[in-house]
């Protein structure tokens, strides 16, 4: 009750208030702007958030965070377009609602469901939170460092299809971390006796890079256009009744979320896939999915919404994030000397508090927006997309030379810019970079650390927590092989007569 309360005295601080506003309402005016998205705004405001307060900083970023997905809804339902890429699976049933006439049905709908698992993730937090601080102080260094190594891992195998495209990302996130001076006997590495390289490449720069400004090039050589115009007329709280009626596909699909977001690397897109299907294979009317169904909707947005409030946990007891929009925040931490991990729950109790609050509130305050406010937003999402290239652009290399006035690191963030444009041209994925740079800066340090108490390989996994950590990797590993070997199978199957036949006659 003392951490509640002196959490509550943090988060009433005007400053702090503020930032939730802003971050709140900001996040869902970006996640409405079709090609920005949450990660290229966390990006833009990164350098800026190292001047404020912790809380503050924090509190600003989890605003646009939480609510980004809430925005992205909007285009995604009324005009096919999804705000983020999180939002795709909307577009499925919420725009083909829009054109039976019931685009506030829908949109009141994905707002409720959105709401749901938005609480609901939280809740968990906070219920796990004792569990959380009896277990984090059991992590020592062999452990964080399985859990860093597993969240890579999970991260590389969540890109099916692409397995080995992410594990060369990662592996080269991994070595940009080490490039600069080491942090045990400083020496050098990787720096070629260039001085620009003596102290690093820096995190932010390279997530401004890939993210910002690779995004902002790519609206700008794209073809210029603007959304279409809509317009809502309705009940939009309707949607708030109606969900009572699906409170079980709610539910389950939060829960999905919740799992799904504990687990680095996974995140939106499998907790939206594993909520869909199951919403469709227990629905009455199976058919309906993809053609208009409430349900597929519901599943949807309640899953995709219940990830950052279960993201934050291996953040805050571990200090693991699990995908870049975490990475970024960890780097807050990071600047303010607040050190996510076990110490964390023991001496900082109240700030955790204050941060569950934060994001109790952001979902309050942009439910509370959005019901009132649908149609302004409809007329400020018909930005072409060209001019809002520029504006990324020119805030991107504003807020990499804020970082240490240096053109330097501007001209990196434009190198990288233009790799993140290749990337995405190719369809490669860019998350594993800054997840690999992250990660691999915390198995280097926790491997150093717990090499001075082991003598032998098995000394490494000798305690209960270790052990079981390598189990899991170990058991992730098989199940991957297992699948490849069924796919090759697979492959090599001959294809039935019939339709050999029918594949001729085409």
């Amino acid at each position: 009750m003392d951490n509640l309360i002196s959490g509550f005295a943090i988060l009433a601080q005007w400053q702090v208030v503020v930032a939730l506003i802003i971050g709140s309402v900001g996040g869902v005016i970006i996640g409405a702007l079709p090609g920005v998205g949450a990660a290229v705004a966390i990006a833009i405001l990164l350098p800026a958030t190292f001047a404020f307060e912790p809380i503050v900083g924090l509190t600003l970023l989890l605003g646009i965070y939480g609510s980004s997905m809430y925005g992205g809804a909007i285009p995604a339902i009324l005009i096919n377009t999804p705000g983020t890429a999180v939002n795709a699976l909307t577009t499925y049933d919420g725009y083909p609602m829009t054109k039976r006439g019931e685009g506030h049905r829908a949109l009141s709908l994905a707002y409720s469901a959105s709401f749901f698992g938005g609480i609901f993730s939280i809740l968990c937090l906070i219920i796990l939170s004792p569990v959380l601080a009896w277990v984090a102080p059991h992590f020592g260094s062999r452990e964080i460092f399985l859990a860093a190594f597993m969240g890579i891992l999970l991260v590389v195998l969540a890109h099916r299809g692409q397995t080995f495209s992410a594990a060369m990302l990662a592996s080269f996130g991994i070595f940009l971390n080490t490039v600069g001076l080491e942090p045990v006997k400083y020496t050098k590495r990787f720096t070629f006796d260039q001085s620009w390289l003596s102290s690093g490449i820096n995190l932010i720069v390279v997530v401004l890079g890939l993210f910002a400004i690779s995004q902002a090039l790519l609206l700008l050589v794209d073809r210029d256009h603007a959304p279409g115009e809509a317009h809502v007329k309705g009940n939009i709280f309707a949607g708030l009744k109606e969900l009572l009626g699906l409170k079980r596909i709610a539910t389950v699909s939060s829960s999905l979320g919740v799992l799904m977001g504990m687990v680095p690397g996974t995140g939106e897109f499998t907790s939206q896939f594993l909520s869909y299907t199951y919403a469709q294979k227990t629905s009455k009317d199976p058919d309906k999915f993809g053609d208009g169904s409430p349900e597929g909707l519901v599943a949807s947005e309640a899953a995709n919404n219940a990830v950052p409030g279960a993201a934050m946990i291996p953040l805050l007891a571990l200090g693991i994030p699990g995908e870049a929009l975490t990475a970024m925040m960890l780097s807050v931490f990071y600047v303010h000397n607040v050190i996510p991990g076990p110490q964390l729950f023991a001496d900082q109790m109240d700030f955790v508090m204050a941060l569950y609050m934060a994001l109790i509130l952001l979902n309050v305050i942009v439910l509370v927006f959005l019901l009132f406010s649908t149609n302004l937003l409809l007329k400020i999402i018909q930005i072409p997309t060209r001019f809002l290239g520029v504006m990324i652009l020119t805030l991107s290399f504003v807020g990499v030379f804020s970082l240490r006035n240096s053109v330097t690191d501007c001209a990196i963030a434009a190198g990288f810019g233009v790799f993140g444009l290749i990337l995405k041209r190719l369809n490669l994925p860019i998350v594993p970079i800054i997840l690999g740079m992250v990660l691999g800066g915390i198995m280097e340090v926790k491997l150093r650390s717990a090499m001075a108490r082991v003598k032998s390989p098995l000394d490494f996994i000798d305690r209960p927590i270790a052990a079981i950590l390598f189990v899991m990797i170990l058991l992730i590993i098989a199940l991957h092989i297992r699948t490849l070997m069924q796919e090759h199978r697979d492959r090599l199957k001959p294809q039935p007569m019939g339709d050999e036949d029918t594949t001729q006659q085409g």
